[in-house]
């Protein structure tokens, strides 16, 4: 890469996805580092209460209301940090989502939702951020997954969002980085399962409350990791052990994979019935919290 990364207190970084989970956490790690923040997210209310706890702080940061999913709303982001800041050094194509159920019993409409965001949300923060970090060099960071590499039953709609989401960031990283030359580190995050409210915020289709499988990685680990990719350029980072081993069982014994698998149809729910089987597919259901509500 021609032009070396900025320290972070000497960044402008735009997060989507910044109202809860890793998202909110990164936002937090990065103001107590010195960056100048440009927030997005679908609620408002949640958005601007996040906002004005940093600056309450004694940090920089501007929220913009967005859904990644409208190209058009993207650009805004774009728009108000560069009215605001004059450039974007680092963008953050965070907000995601997931939907629990059996390939064969989702929607067509809820699966393409769930597309919308997850990977054509990062399609547009990609498409609309390059342009202002190849002018005077940054990092693209795209939230993979673990499950950009192995398949989740239950989950298998947000597994192949997350494998396009891989997809379409290695192949952009060779058009940017390899044919262009251009300033631009790409790197793709890959956590496995986090401590995150993204269960509760999920579309559920079955009769539990939905869960993520432990052992959970802290929501701080991964913003670490987001931040670190911020500063040094990195190709792709794994977050948990559970994740290099998961992705490494999967190359080496992928039939035993898929047998073992089964076992996390039970792992993924709760004892308990399904709290809000909607979940924030449509509509915004942060609460400004960065941890889940525990295995209660």
């Amino acid at each position: 890469m021609s032009s070396p990364l900025k320290p972070l207190n000497r960044q402008v970084m735009v997060i989507t996805g910044a109202s809860s989970g890793i998202g909110l956490a990164t936002a937090q790690e990065a103001a107590k580092q010195g960056a100048k923040l440009v927030l997005a997210a679908r609620g408002a209310d949640v958005l601007e209460a996040v906002r004005q706890g940093l600056v309450e702080n004694g940090f920089e940061a501007i929220a913009v209301v967005a859904d990644v999913a409208e190209r058009a709303q993207v650009e805004r982001i774009a728009q108000v940090a560069i009215e605001r800041y004059g450039r974007i050094d680092t963008w953050v194509n965070n907000a995601g989502s997931t939907i629990y159920g059996r390939l064969d019993q989702v929607s067509e409409e809820d699966s393409r939702r769930l597309f919308d965001i997850n990977f054509w949300g990062m399609v547009h923060g990609s498409l609309v951020a390059l342009p202002h970090l190849t002018r005077q060099g940054g990092a693209l960071i795209n939230l993979g997954s673990e499950a950009s590499e192995v398949a989740i039953p239950m989950q298998g709609m947000y597994s192949a969002s997350k494998h396009a989401v891989k997809g379409f960031t290695d192949a952009l990283r060779i058009e940017v980085e390899q044919v262009d030359g251009a300033p631009v580190s790409i790197t793709l995050i890959e956590p496995t399962a986090v401590d995150t409210p993204l269960p509760e915020h999920a579309r559920n289709y079955m009769d539990r409350e939905p869960k993520l499988p432990g052992p959970q990685v802290d929501p701080h680990e991964v913003a670490a990791a987001i931040l670190h990719a911020a500063v040094v350029p990195m190709r792709t980072v794994r977050v948990g052990v559970m994740a290099e081993l998961d992705v490494l069982m999967g190359k080496i014994a992928p039939g035993l994979v898929d047998r073992l698998s089964v076992f996390q149809v039970p792992r993924q729910q709760q004892d308990s019935p399904p709290r809000n089987p909607d979940g924030g597919l449509y509509d915004s259901r942060a609460n400004g919290r960065i941890y889940g509500p525990g295995m209660s």
